[in-house]
């Protein structure tokens, strides 16, 4: 088993479903806000469900209060992905959070693109606006996408507690943002049913964050497959949101089967504690998954960027 984890670790990857902010090891939110004690930092990363997983990000984004803030966490995960043989990374940025905030967007997506500009690792950034903050605010955050369109940024999306943020509301401002330029995905099928993965689809989402509940619907599973819709998919994170009850239960080995490509990713790594390898060993040893199998799964991390040309 060690020496497949070697394989998995030198084996080229892309990432396409990994939020910046939940990439903020503890160590990194330390030296952000020296104030902190260790174990008011160790409670920052403490959550059961859903709920508190969300509760848990706005605590620790609360301390990003300036552009380097943004920097620093955007040095070190590099770090991390080049260390682990990351070739491609799309990196969701929560500008939404930023804009709520009333901080200055641009200046931290400038501090960002140049922090990460020495790094070997190609980076597109996914801007994402808060669903629950409403359709107001995720067209504001459209329109900044749009505005950072030729530095960097290739999508739109939207991220958050789909239950209060159905993405049928958001139909004008992704064709909004599709006009502009962008490519579009959405976080949908987490923690709620194959309708928000249908209703994704609907507004143009291009691919899905998790979809992980379209198992529940056959007719939704032929949809993505003959349609070549990619799945985002996360196990460790959805075990520790307790969006699947167990990693046993995992649907990703059926939507497999089932040819829906899918990618693996780490989502909030720093938070759910895992990496892509790790990601990956989980793949094989509990799911059966085969070397040639993940290989075609790194595959699809390329194959399925939005940025063309990344197959490696």
């Amino acid at each position: 088993m060690a020496g497949m984890g070697l394989i998995y670790h030198s084996l080229p990857k892309a990432e396409l479903h990994l939020h910046l902010e939940g990439s903020i090891q503890p160590e990194v939110l330390s030296a952000i806000a020296p104030q902190l004690t260790w174990e008011e930092i160790q409670e920052h990363y403490r959550f059961g469900d859903f709920c508190g997983f969300l509760q848990c990000f706005e605590r620790v984004t609360r301390h990003l209060q300036a552009p380097e803030h943004y920097a620093q966490a955007a040095r070190d995960l590099l770090a991390r992905l080049e260390r682990e043989n990351v070739r491609y990374a799309e990196i969701i940025h929560s500008a939404g959070i930023v804009i709520w905030r009333k901080q200055d967007p641009v200046a931290v997506f400038q501090a960002l693109r140049e922090a990460i500009q020495n790094s070997p690792v190609q980076v597109g950034w996914i801007i994402d606006a808060v669903r629950q903050f409403g359709v107001d605010h995720a067209g504001q955050v459209a329109e900044f996408a749009a505005s950072m369109a030729g530095q960097g940024v290739v999508a739109f999306g939207i991220g958050g507690d789909e239950a209060r943020g159905p993405a049928s509301q958001f139909a004008g401002v992704y064709r909004f943002a599709r006009e502009r330029g962008l490519r579009l995905t959405a976080h949908a099928g987490e923690t709620t049913g194959p309708d928000s993965v249908w209703e994704a689809l609907e507004i143009g989402a291009e691919r899905i964050g998790h979809g992980i509940r379209s198992i529940d619907d056959p007719a939704l599973v032929r949809r993505l497959a003959e349609r070549e819709i990619p799945l985002e998919i996360c196990l460790t994170s959805n075990v520790a949101t307790g969006a699947v009850p167990s990693l046993g239960e995992h649907p990703l080995r059926r939507l497999f089967e089932a040819g829906v490509p899918v990618t693996l990713n780490t989502d909030d790594p720093a938070m759910f504690r895992t990496t892509l390898t790790a990601e990956y060993e989980l793949a094989e040893r509990v799911f059966g998954f085969t070397e040639a199998e993940l290989r075609t799964i790194a595959d699809n991390g390329f194959r399925y960027g939005f940025q063309s040309g990344q197959q490696v």
